[in-house]
């Protein structure tokens, strides 16, 4: 299968490195400074789960002529417009698009750039960066992506992506359920790094503070109405299992925002947090504590922006 990587930076790049070193024909789809960083270094990842390094296949937006059988999206969610004009001419009547960008959101433009029928349901769990070489550094026990069909369906497409994903030193998990998979994911990421963010620490503290617990208790339950109001699939004690899940995490864990905020970048806030509070306006419905971290992030970006 020829697989198309939009991305080499920390998620596309240790999937892809993963695959490739299984012996995967993979081509990443990248900027130009991107492409001439990875010529002279090469990719290299550093992960707890074995380090690897090779000399990648490169495209740019500007390279045509080949088309690909899985495109898979690792960027992030406020590059989609043009991720979606980059990957139009990579795409054949039978590609299948596996998109890995937080939140729901993303879903709508994809189906409707490529038909209903070329885009299956992926997420993935992992903690990576580049380093300031440009090394993609994985650092958590933990490097799930999920995909599968949106309607649920064992299809052969998924079963020949299963044949080719099984074997990765990567954790590659086919799921029946991955519209609630996905929604879940949103809900967690939502108020993990609504939460990091307000409170400018990692996750331990937010767990073992009483009023911080308290407040992201509130931001769990709040998230939940809300996708209960919109009818998403998502499990009726959600809150519950989300907040168990968060104080098993490692102490010191930062969201990406977080992370995203230290280094002076952007932020996914208008997709995570800013989209479930226009479907809470819609609705009618008050949720002062997710309010409250999605204006935390909008002053940095506006101050950041200036």
């Amino acid at each position: 299968m020829n697989i198309l990587i939009a991305g080499a930076g920390g998620i596309g790049g240790y999937f892809g490195g993963r695959l490739m070193e299984k012996g995967q024909k993979v081509t990443f789809l990248v900027r130009e400074n991107r492409k001439r960083q990875l010529q002279q270094m090469g990719l290299v990842i550093k992960s707890p789960h074995g380090d690897y390094s090779t000399a990648p296949i490169l495209l740019t937006a500007q390279d045509q002529g080949e088309t690909f059988d899985l495109i898979i999206l690792t960027t992030k969610a406020y590059h989609l417009d043009q991720v979606i004009k980059d990957i139009t001419p990579f795409v054949h009547s039978k590609t299948m698009i596996l998109p890995l960008l937080n939140g729901i959101a993303h879903l709508d433009p994809l189906i409707e750039a490529f038909g209903e029928d070329r885009v299956l349901g992926g997420l993935c769990f992992i903690e990576t960066t580049l380093d300031e070489n440009g090394a993609v550094v994985q650092s958590s026990p933990v490097h799930d992506l999920v995909y599968g069909e949106r309607d649920g369906r064992q299809t052969d497409r998924i079963s020949a992506l299963e044949e080719i994903f099984n074997g990765t030193k990567a954790s590659f998990k086919r799921s029946d359920t991955i519209m609630q998979d996905m929604w879940h994911k949103y809900s967690f990421i939502t108020a993990m790094s609504g939460i990091t963010t307000l409170m400018r620490a990692p996750v331990g503290p937010a767990v073992e503070i009483p009023a911080a617990k308290q407040t992201l208790e509130r931001l769990f339950k709040e998230i939940s109405m809300i996708m209960r109001a919109i009818e998403a699939p998502i499990a009726h004690n959600l809150p519950d299992i989300q907040m168990k899940r968060m104080q098993e995490m490692e102490y010191g864990m930062k969201s990406s925002m977080q992370r995203d905020m230290e280094k002076g970048l952007q932020t996914e806030t208008h997709h995570l947090q800013g989209w479930l509070l226009e479907k809470a306006s819609q609705y009618q419905l008050e949720a002062p504590v997710l309010e409250a971290a999605y204006a935390n992030v909008k002053i940095y970006e506006t101050l950041l922006n200036r």
